[in-house]
């Protein structure tokens, strides 16, 4: 029997397991699969919500080290989480995608002699002003199994010297949830609660430092939404980061008068994706919904310069934009006129990446 500790922090994370127990079960008694909170998201609309839509196992460990910067917390789960890995004493630890929770989990299984997997891994947007780029690579350094969900993955790790027999290309477990939970999602109510009709609004993330953190640009994007919003309404459900610093620079004003802007408080699950399935298109600055938006084929804006995620770009209905207003109304034009590209689901982005996962294990000597 294969022990395995499948470690979440974040809501990312949490949609990126859902299938996992269903997955390992199938094997019978062939893995004892448990799984690890450690408390980086730990309100209860990040994190409760999620738990019981997605019909998430009780967690069999919660390390609850929500509270403090980000070295504060990087450094408790290393502590906590080595009572638990020296305790159980698990054959494997999986990690997910690249937030401080992955990093610190990583260095903890390290020092405790336990192997480890990450899933997601290989991703690279080669901008070492993004703090989840060190995530990332230190994660990878420091495993010995890596689950990629496009080939850029792959590339990126034989480059860095890791040998292809620890390299599986298994989809990507994000979607799993998506095609898991359709009918649950199609069910839901946003649209109705905020009066809304399909195809009639933009939907709007928005929470990176470089487009968030000074008052300059919160300036220029209460001016985009404010010339966009006079054809759409705009949907955004706001991230407490976003939101702290339209306060702390005094703009409440600029976005609280824009009548056609809805500042909502973040969504659960299947609220936030019936919202993406029936958007004009998606205007964003984050990582996941690239990819969702690219199973959805909805036209996706992303204001930033760069991807660790190239697929959606290269294959799906991705496009990275640089900051200029001129600019994103005319993409905006050519997605009402229909000359702005479709885009393809890319391969094994079918639901089934969990099962995968389960199998490379299974086989696994």
């Amino acid at each position: 029997m294969k022990k395995i500790l499948c470690v979440i922090g974040t809501r990312p994370n949490y949609i990126k397991v859902t299938q996992f127990e269903k997955a390992f079960a199938v094997y019978g008694n062939a893995f004892e699969f448990r799984m690890l909170h450690t408390g980086q998201h730990y309100d209860a609309k990040m994190k409760d919500v999620f738990f019981e839509q997605l019909g998430l196992k009780r967690m069999d460990y919660s390390l609850n080290c929500g509270d403090g910067n980000p070295n504060q917390q990087i450094a408790n789960i290393i502590s906590r989480m080595d009572e638990v890995l020296r305790s159980w004493k698990p054959d494997w630890v999986f990690v997910v995608g690249d937030v401080n929770s992955t990093m610190a989990a990583a260095i903890a299984t390290n020092k405790a002699g336990i192997k480890l997997a990450h899933i997601e891994s290989g991703l690279r947007s080669f901008d070492e002003t993004m703090p989840e780029e060190f995530n990332r690579i230190v994660t990878d350094n420091l495993s010995s199994l890596f689950f990629v969900t496009e080939p850029s993955g792959k590339e990126n790790l034989l480059r860095e010297g890791k040998e292809a027999d620890q390299i599986f290309e298994v989809g990507n477990t994000m979607i799993d949830t998506l095609v898991a939970f359709e009918s649950e999602l199609d069910k839901n109510t946003i649209l109705e609660k905020l009066n809304l009709l399909p195809q009639q609004y933009i939907l709007i993330t928005m929470h990176r430092p470089v487009n968030v953190d000074s008052k300059q640009q919160l300036e220029k994007l209460a001016s985009l939404f404010n010339v966009v919003g006079k054809k759409y309404k705009l949907v955004f459900p706001i991230h407490p980061r976003t939101r702290n610093h339209i306060h702390e620079f005094g703009l409440d004003a600029m976005f609280s008068n824009n009548k056609n802007l809805l500042l909502l408080e973040p969504l659960d699950y299947f609220a936030f994706q019936k919202l993406v399935k029936h958007c004009k298109l998606v205007l964003t600055d984050s990582g996941g919904i690239q990819e969702e938006t690219t199973y959805r084929q909805i036209p996706c804006l992303t204001l930033r310069p760069n991807t660790e995620r190239p697929i959606t770009v290269e294959q799906g209905s991705n496009e990275l934009i640089e900051y200029d207003e001129a600019l994103i109304i005319k993409k905006i034009e050519a997605i009402e006129n229909g000359t702005f590209k479709k885009g393809n689901v890319p391969p094994l982005w079918d639901g089934h990446a969990s099962e995968r996962i389960a199998r490379v294990m299974f086989e696994l000597k």
